[in-house]
């Protein structure tokens, strides 16, 4: 479905990697031009590059989305937009209850829950204006069951779906649909590193004998296709795991 005028600008955070790459890259070839948010400039500079070099149209903005103020000021720039992509997020730390760092709990709501406000604030107007908007929460299976060593993320997770839930009660009956992607195991290059700050063997130990964890690129797929439905339909909750996974505590590993 190629997006209507009004409703061709996508804005993408979190979208220097992973995920985030991946759904720019892919709503791009649908037509949108896509707008690609994260605090590396360098990165989401030279993504915005690769996009257009082959045919799409991107625009690169570096944005810390916990900075409300920096937020507020990037949405001066659109008077209407047609998706919004809440990618931003992360994982820091795999400690119990008893042991985890406050301040990286902390963090971690700032990020995933205090971001995605932030955003969906700011730009909500926009996409009202653009009378088919889209507003996409990417949030985890962790925002719909607990495991140990989660709670952290578990709990910014919950809290990130439970904003999706809620806002979709609360603008119903406006043109902007909430979609809601819950991915499982995904193995992209930095999710695991970074919530083990940069240990390789502890990030290759979480897939360790899973052969085809989901991909950045399966996700993006996911995302897209939902954003591309007809303006009718709403995917309220779409989860998504690999065939080796049944829950966040069930996978099939091959050891």
């Amino acid at each position: 479905m190629t997006p209507a005028a009004a409703s061709r600008i996508a804005v993408i955070t979190g979208a220097s990697s992973g995920i985030g790459a991946a759904t720019a890259r892919q709503l791009a070839a649908e037509g949108y031009r896509v707008v690609l948010t994260a605090r590396r400039k360098d990165r989401i500079e030279a993504l915005a590059e690769e996009i257009t070099a082959a045919g799409g149209q991107a625009t690169a903005y570096a944005l810390d989305i916990t900075d409300r103020t920096a937020v507020d000021e990037f949405a001066t720039a659109f008077k209407t937009i047609g998706v919004l992509v809440n990618n931003a997020g992360g994982a820091l730390g795999a400690d119990t209850i008893a042991t985890g760092d406050p301040a990286q709990w902390r963090q971690m709501y700032e990020t995933n829950v205090i971001g995605t406000l932030n955003v969906t604030q700011a730009l909500l107007p926009a996409l009202t204006a653009s009378g088919d908007g889209t507003v996409v929460v990417l949030s985890s299976t962790a925002g719909h069951s607990t495991y140990e060593g989660g709670g952290g993320y578990v709990a910014a997770k919950h809290a990130e779906h439970v904003l999706a839930e809620t806002l979709r009660l609360e603008i119903v009956g406006t043109p902007v649909r909430v979609i809601e992607v819950a991915p499982g195991m995904v193995k992209t290059d930095e999710f695991a590193l970074t919530r083990f700050d940069g240990d390789a063997e502890k990030a290759a130990k979480v897939y360790a004998g899973v052969a085809q964890p989901l991909t950045a690129d399966d996700v993006a797929e996911t995302i897209t296709w939902a954003v591309t439905r007809p303006s009718h339909v709403n995917i309220d909750l779409l989860v998504v795991r690999p065939r080796a996974q049944a829950s966040n505590t069930k996978i099939h590993r091959e050891l």
